[in-house]
């Protein structure tokens, strides 16, 4: 596994062009996000995908969120979001807010576990940002753990753990851990609460008025 040690707040532009490089050959990524450390691959890659599924010794009927850059990027994606789901990325992103939206074409079937809907948030971390607009498109954050094991925001957590399976760990630091993102399903125009996290609803809900 190569390490990549990038500044937390002002990652080399360099480095993360070579994770995003990597991300395009197949391989998976670990990198910090707002909350814990996650794993990146490229989620149009039906083999990136099952490899990132057997790292996390994930079943396969669990969906994997994504990240990306900026909330622009998301609608270069998905297409214009709903009037809901524009206005809290527009308030509360980035930010610990995963939002589900319909799935595009392109994306990985074992991605959204044939749901036809993907989880997606704009994380408040540089690192995270860069690697995906670097990449040109969202990336998969699940955490970075084998499954049912405690998510961790510890790069050297996330080496001794994982390191045998990842090509390559943008190491930032100690990632700001806490809770985690609050899910939000806007898929109508009336959001609803799927996981309570760092954003209360009731802050979703004024963003809304």
């Amino acid at each position: 596994m190569i390490a990549l040690v990038v500044d937390a707040a002002r990652p080399d532009a360099d480095v993360i062009a070579r994770a995003a490089d990597l991300l395009r050959q197949g391989g998976v990524v670990a990198y910090p996000t707002d909350t814990l450390y996650g794993l990146a691959a490229d989620p149009s890659s039906q083999r990136a995908v099952e490899e990132l599924y057997r790292i996390k010794g994930r079943p396969v009927d669990q969906a994997i969120p994504l990240v990306a850059a900026d909330l622009a990027q998301v609608e270069q994606c998905a297409g214009p979001l709903s009037h809901a789901a524009h206005r809290l990325g527009a308030c509360l992103w980035p930010g610990p807010l995963t939002m589900i939206v319909p799935a595009w074409a392109g994306l990985a079937a074992a991605l959204h576990g044939g749901t036809g809907t993907v989880a997606i948030r704009v994380p408040a971390h540089p690192v995270a940002c860069a690697l995906a607009r670097a990449f040109g498109a969202p990336i998969t954050s699940t955490s970075a753990n084998r499954s049912g094991r405690p998510a961790t925001s510890s790069p050297d957590v996330v080496r001794e753990s994982m390191g045998n399976d990842l090509v390559a760990i943008l190491d930032a630091g100690r990632s700001p851990g806490g809770l985690p993102s609050t899910i939000i399903d806007v898929l109508k125009e009336r959001p609803r609460l799927v996981r309570p996290g760092a954003v209360p609803f009731e802050r979703v809900l004024e963003c809304l008025q």
